[in-house]
């Protein structure tokens, strides 16, 4: 998977907007915004580090709950 379908997966997948996920990873926007429109690339092992932490830290959103 590219960089580009892999960081607005793992950012989706916490519920997050693009702000909030810069915010809660200390990431800055521009960086994050320049993967997910594939100006630039994460390095992979950032991509495994954020997904990691991601499940570990139980920051997945379940979506179920939304469309009630």
């Amino acid at each position: 998977m590219d960089c580009k379908t892999k960081i607005k997966e793992l950012r989706e997948m916490t519920g997050m907007n693009r702000t909030e996920f810069c915010e809660y990873f200390q990431i800055p926007y521009g960086t994050v915004t320049d993967w997910e429109r594939d100006y630039r690339h994460a390095p992979e092992y950032v991509l495994r580090l954020l997904e990691y932490y991601i499940r570990m830290e139980n920051l997945i959103k379940d979506n179920k709950d939304e469309t009630k």
